[in-house]
């Protein structure tokens, strides 16, 4: 990710899949292998947090739903 922004979703999987690959070629030297490593760490953070603010949104829209008829 050359830019500053977030990445969607779909892109950090996509770039977690890519440092994976290179880290499992064994072709990167340590520091370079440390600096994908550390790269993908913050990638799966970002993803987790994704994850969660998604859940989050469903349940509230299942909470929501279920009040639907209720008054």
């Amino acid at each position: 990710m050359a830019n500053k922004e977030k990445p969607t979703f779909e892109e950090a999987v996509k770039r977690i899949d890519e440092i994976v690959k290179l880290l499992e070629s064994g072709d990167a030297p340590l520091d370079k292998s440390l600096t994908f490593f550390e790269e993908g760490a913050n990638l799966i953070k970002q993803c987790t947090t994704m994850l969660n603010e998604a859940e989050q949104k469903i349940t509230k829209l299942q909470k929501d739903m279920g009040s639907i008829g209720n008054d």
